[in-house]
C-alpha cells in the first residue's frame, strides 16, 4: 500500500473520504495539503490519510530529534483521531502521556495563532521549545518563532480560545 492511502479498516470508518480519494476530490492537496479536525482532541488530522500530524511519529520530535514516519500495523487511535508510531514502546509512551507528545495548540501554527489566525502548521517545520511540539506553516514562521518562543507562546496562548472556537475546537 502507498503511503498516500488510507487502509480498507479506515476507509470503511470514512467512507465520505474515499469516495473523495476515488473521484479524484482530494487531488486539491497535492500542492497545498488540506487538513480537518478531529472531533474530540483539537488535532489537525491529513484529510487524505486520515492521520494525525500526517502519519509523522509524535515521539519522535523528541525521541530522534527529528519527524520520522510511523508504521501503518502500528497506530493508536485517541479522541477519534488516528496516530502512527515506530515501534510499540512510543505507542506505549503516546498511550500514557498524549498531552506530552501531541503538537500544542492542535498542530496549528503558533505565529498565526498570536496574530489570531488559524494557520495548520507542517510535520516537516517543527521546533520543540520547553518540552512541548510546535509545527508551523513554514519556515519563516519558525524562524520568528525562535527568535522570542516565550512572547509567541504567551500571545497565541492568550488567543487560542477564540481562535479555536473559529475553527469549531
Amino acid at each position: 500500500m502507498s503511503r498516500g492511502t488510507m487502509t480498507a479498516a479506515r476507509q470503511r470508518r470514512k467512507p465520505w473520504l474515499a469516495l473523495a480519494l476515488a473521484t479524484g476530490l482530494g487531488l486539491g492537496g497535492i500542492l497545498a495539503p488540506q487538513a480537518r479536525r478531529a472531533a474530540a482532541d483539537d488535532v489537525e488530522v491529513n484529510a487524505h490519510t486520515g492521520l494525525a500530524i500526517s502519519g509523522y511519529d509524535p515521539l519522535s520530535y523528541f525521541v530522534d530529534r527529528k519527524p520520522l514516519l510511523g508504521q501503518p500495523g502500528l497506530e493508536l487511535t485517541l479522541g477519534g483521531t488516528i496516530w502512527q508510531f515506530r515501534n510499540p514502546g512510543n505507542r506505549a509512551a503516546f498511550a500514557a502521556h498524549p498531552e506530552v507528545y501531541m503538537p500544542r495548540f492542535g498542530g496549528y501554527d503558533p505565529v498565526a495563532i498570536a496574530r489570531g489566525a488559524s494557520v495548520p502548521g507542517h510535520p516537516l517545520v517543527w521546533a520543540v521549545v520547553s518540552e512541548r511540539l510546535y509545527l508551523f506553516y513554514d519556515a519563516s514562521a519558525r524562524t520568528a518563532f525562535l527568535a522570542d518562543p516565550g512572547r509567541i507562546i504567551a500571545a497565541a496562548m492568550r488567543k487560542w480560545p477564540a481562535v479555536a472556537r473559529r475553527i469549531g475546537h
